[in-house]
């Protein structure tokens, strides 16, 4: 991956077309989840745009890979080329005011790309939440790199006694609030997509417990291989929000990002893997 990732983007740009074509069109990877993920989203959509948005989700799924294997390397010009931030000031209005900052992202558009780009940004303490998967040495081989550009990697375990430890300290937190809860962690359900959907409840607790402005880092594809993020105001007294309204905030808006280029999201993960009411045991 390392000696791939040294290739230039034209280069693997050309690996990624042929690419979609072995996954769409060859080995039809998870085509049958996609199909479904996207009727059940989506039921006001005619057969021909749910294909459209199948065939243009796989061709970007592609393009997705290589580019997350092109991090690997990527140097900090380049992603600043790269990966723009819109509005970088109201990141610097807050911390002028005292306030630190905890953001909301999805799986949507090159997120480990705009990780990087995090790193980037700010002098202050840049916390990356992760949640950690069963194969250890892929998850510290990807922990490093995510990391390369200054960020602090922490996992949804330590997360907590990590943003408490520098409360008193002007920190930049992200995490990525669209993950699937097994179904014993799934304590909240909301609709999404047109779907019950179980919903974590870490980023909610965490802004509790820390008082952080809650914002949501967006990310838009301007063209192949070229993005901007933008930092969208949710809650900025999190102790005077009512109970979920900011698990709320950020589902909503996603939800939203999502329905405006669906392409862009990742459809071929199992999201609904059960429903409120089944036995957790």
């Amino acid at each position: 991956m390392f000696l791939l990732s040294l290739l230039p983007f034209w280069f693997l740009y050309l690996l990624a077309d042929l690419l979609f074509i072995i996954i769409y069109y060859i080995i039809g990877y998870r085509r049958k989840i996609v199909e479904d993920n996207l009727r059940n989203s989506f039921p006001e959509k005619s057969l021909q745009e749910l294909n459209s948005i199948e065939r243009k989700y796989f061709k970007y799924l592609a393009d997705l890979i290589v580019e997350i294997i092109k991090t690997i390397s990527i140097s900090a010009k380049d992603v600043e080329k790269r990966m723009r931030p819109t509005n970088p000031g109201l990141m610097e209005d807050y911390f002028t005011q005292g306030k630190s900052i905890i953001a909301a992202a999805g799986h949507y558009c090159n997120w480990e790309m705009a990780t990087l780009s995090f790193g980037l940004l700010t002098g202050k303490k840049r916390f990356i939440v992760y949640r950690a998967q069963s194969n250890v040495v892929f998850t510290d081989f990807f922990n490093r790199v995510r990391s390369r550009f200054g960020s602090t990697m922490i996992s949804t375990r330590q997360a907590l006694r990590k943003m408490i430890e520098f409360k008193n300290e002007l920190t930049f937190s992200v995490l990525v609030a669209d993950q699937t809860p097994t179904k014993v962690e799934a304590r909240y359900f909301t609709t999404f997509l047109n779907q019950p959907t179980a919903i974590f409840l870490g980023l909610e607790k965490l802004t509790r417990v820390v008082d952080c402005v809650v914002i949501f880092f967006r990310i838009d594809r301007v063209k192949r291989g070229y993005y901007t993020y933008t930092f969208v105001p949710l809650i900025e007294n999190p102790h005077e929000a009512q109970l979920h309204e900011i698990t709320e905030a950020h589902v909503r808006y996603l939800e939203n990002v999502i329905k405006q280029a669906p392409e862009y999201w990742i459809w071929s993960h199992r999201r609904w893997k059960f429903k409120p009411g089944e036995d957790k045991t």
